[in-house]
């Protein structure tokens, strides 16, 4: 059988990642990783051409037969079975608003109007890359969450993403679920770790990683990182008992603090009676590269499509 690739793209705030995927395998071409920095107060020409260029250096690394589209990871709101862009009023991207992404990038790519072009979330297709290319493939129900700017969250079954149902919150998110003073979003990111950290300390630290780095020797840094564990546990265990999640995947930057919270983060789960596999995320930022490629894989994409529309 003849090599088959398609190319994931995750979009940020800040950048646009690119990398080429054997379809076939879930593997990623390595070296055709590509990322360029992009500046999302631009206009839509300047945000669209660097989107190209950062695809097009991906491009060079296969025969333009073999690849048989492109998938996006993209942040909402956005019309994800259509791919045009929604995003108003949300400080990034304003200017594509209404545009659709497909045309102008096959227009700049010159890629035939038969491309497919798919498009899913960014925590979505973090979880699908996963379950994919990840250990999180053996096993059947997996709830996956990204901690960082945001709280992002995706339920799967059996590799296939889960947002209806009694199951799961709707849509699969999680992160406006009321919690103590708030929502949860309030409380698993990072601008709670840099706002509790000041209220408690009135010291102004840079990001999570600066507070960790104060762990050893700064006991309400330490205390810090306790209690977000606790509270994060607290909050997951109806969400995973409802799910029956057998496991756990966490990604985002701050889950490379996990060993941080790990310690009260288990011990609740204990406490409460959740037994499942807790995994960090080993393909981080590759992850919702992974996943977007796979919805150009036909078999998968036949159980993803119906569920685009409601994305």
């Amino acid at each position: 059988m003849s090599e088959k690739y398609a190319i994931g793209v995750d979009v940020g705030g800040s950048h646009i990642s690119s990398v080429l995927v054997d379809v076939s395998s879930g593997n990623i071409i390595t070296e055709s990783l590509s990322e360029v920095k992009v500046d999302n107060q631009a206009s839509a020409n300047e945000i669209l051409d660097n989107w190209a260029a950062a695809i097009a250096q991906t491009m060079l690394f296969t025969d333009r037969e073999k690849l048989i589209g492109i998938g996006f990871a993209m942040p909402g709101p956005f019309d994800y079975k259509n791919g045009v862009a929604l995003l108003k009023n949300v400080a990034k991207y304003d200017s594509l608003y209404g545009m659709n992404i497909g045309d102008e990038l096959k227009k700049r790519l010159e890629l035939p109007g038969e491309m497919p072009f798919r498009y899913s979330n960014d925590a979505l297709s973090f979880a699908i890359g996963e379950c994919w290319g990840g250990e999180a493939s053996k096993y059947k129900n997996v709830v996956a969450i990204t901690l960082g700017t945001g709280f992002g969250s995706a339920f799967l079954s059996n590799g296939v993403p889960v947002i209806e149902g009694d199951r799961v919150p709707e849509s699969g998110y999680v992160y406006h679920i009321p919690y103590k003073e708030g929502i949860a979003d309030d409380y698993f990111s990072t601008r709670w770790f840099l706002g509790e950290y000041k209220r408690r300390t009135g010291i102004t630290c840079s990001g999570v990683k600066e507070i960790a780095d104060r762990v050893g020797n700064d006991e309400a840094a330490k205390t810090l990182f306790y209690d977000f564990g606790s509270n994060l546990a607290n909050f997951l265990v109806p969400v995973l008992a409802t799910f029956d999640a057998d496991c756990l995947v966490i990604g985002g930057n701050i889950s490379r603090a996990y060993p941080l919270f790990s310690a009260a983060f288990q011990r609740v789960l204990c406490e409460r009676n959740i037994n499942i596999e807790i995994m960090i995320s080993e393909l981080m930022e590759s992850a919702a590269m992974v996943g977007s490629a796979r919805l150009l894989d036909e078999e998968f994409w036949t159980k993803m499509e119906p569920l685009v529309a409601k994305i």
